[in-house]
């Protein structure tokens, strides 16, 4: 079941502060803390604005000209890909000639990709998760960020359908997309992605780290074998720094091209 979340108008980089929304009213700043919700947005002209609770930090906003540059390393069903260490320039390396492409907490992956009218991949279908799974191993990659959170902040809590949160509080960021339980398999889909093992040995997710440091595990990534399970899901704090993966985001791309006629993106 798809469920959206809301809808935020967004307004100039100048905006000092940082306000709550609650459901219904229109909000000119973005906050990083915004429930997932049903209602459609208002005004289409806007795009969405959803992020994680990490110090308040805004999401970026669409730039038109990377936009219309962004890269297209790849394509599936449609929506054009592309993995950040297998670019060059700012937001990809530390420094001009490194190597090694740059690892980044979660927000700061989906803001590099929300810059150029894309978001941090979500795997809303079994043959995109396998296309992902395939790209990880093929690349013998360790880990990647994906869009999925957690509903775990202020106002999720008045949402009975998202209980518990743990089973019924995910979705993907990217599209606004509910995820199916996490215990159980997706409907149609031919396996569980969530991994059967973790850092507390069940399966995910566990929340494991919050019994460490208090810091919950609220976002979603792909490790490769990191727990002898092959290539899974896991819950992860946000603040872990990973690659990640990059897929067109429709309502940014909709957004740059109804403000600006002539861009060819």
């Amino acid at each position: 079941m798809r469920l959206l979340l809301v809808f935020a108008v967004v307004v100039a980089a100048a905006a000092a502060q940082i306000n709550q929304r609650r459901p219904g009213q229109t909000n000119n700043r973005v906050h990083n803390n915004q429930r997932p919700h049903n209602q459609q947005p208002q005004n289409q002209q806007q795009p969405p604005q959803k992020a994680d609770s990490q110090k308040g930090t805004l999401l970026s906003l669409p730039e038109p000209q990377l936009c219309a540059s962004r890269p297209k390393q790849w394509n599936f069903n449609g929506h054009n890909y592309f993995f950040s260490w297998d670019n060059e320039g700012e937001g990809f390396y530390e420094l001009a000639g490194e190597t090694q492409g740059r690892k980044v907490n979660w927000l700061e992956a989906r803001n590099e990709c929300r810059r150029r009218c894309m978001d941090a991949v979500s795997m809303e279908t079994e043959a995109e998760n396998n296309m992902i799974f395939q790209f990880i191993q093929d690349r013998n990659l360790s880990y990647i960020w994906t869009s999925g959170r957690l509903c775990d902040f202020t106002g999720c809590s008045e949402r009975k359908d998202l209980h518990p949160i743990n089973i019924y509080g995910w979705f993907w960021s990217n599209t606004n997309t509910k995820m199916a339980p996490t215990n159980s398999t997706p409907p149609g889909w031919a396996a569980q992605p969530w991994s059967p093992a973790g850092h507390t040995g069940g399966p995910q997710p566990d929340n494991a780290e919050y019994d460490i440091n208090q810091t919950s595990e609220s976002c979603l990534g792909v490790l490769n074998n990191i727990y002898k399970d092959g290539i899974k899901w896991h819950d992860i704090a946000c603040y872990h720094k990973k690659p990640f993966v990059c897929e067109d985001s429709d309502a940014l791309l909709d957004y740059v091209k109804g403000t600006n006629p002539t861009i060819i993106l």
